[in-house]
């Protein structure tokens, strides 16, 4: 009786690997552009009681 072995290798990026992190890409992408989205439409005395200013927006809106 002959006996196969099947060798897998996997390499983290199937398909659904792929998918997965273009997934998260994209989310990640969105997350941003909602944060600076939000930030821009404070006025500056807003952004000022939370301790920002308009040049600080992309990057805490990248930070989180």
């Amino acid at each position: 009786m002959a006996a196969i072995d099947a060798i897998r290798i996997d390499s983290g990026l199937g398909f659904f690997g792929i998918g997965s992190k273009i997934w998260a890409a994209l989310t990640a992408w969105n997350e941003v552009r909602v944060t600076k989205n939000a930030l821009s439409r404070l006025t500056d005395r807003e952004l000022d009681d939370i301790g920002l200013c308009r040049g600080d927006i992309d990057q805490i809106a990248r930070a989180h």
